[in-house]
């Protein structure tokens, strides 16, 4: 699964436009690397998301094409805010 489309289905992001923004700016990194919107992801990999007042850093749990608002949680796991 592409890291814009993760950060949407996961609602770290809001909307896929502003992951795609946030990658394209160089504010998401995958394993300490940064990445375009269109990077593979996979289960295991470190997220890193920088906003404006910090940032998120997360591992990735699993991987689904659709999941419901409740559930969007499941998907990762919060290290460090």
């Amino acid at each position: 699964m592409r890291i814009d489309k993760f950060l949407k289905l996961s609602r770290i992001l809001k909307r896929r436009t502003l992951a795609e923004e946030a990658c394209e700016k160089g504010k998401v990194s995958v394993n300490g690397r940064e990445v375009k919107p269109g990077h593979r992801i996979k289960v295991g990999d470190v997220v890193e998301v920088a906003f404006a007042g910090g940032s998120v850093k997360f591992r990735i749990l699993d991987i689904k094409e659709t999941v419901k608002k409740d559930d969007a949680a499941s998907l990762y796991e919060i290290i460090q805010e």
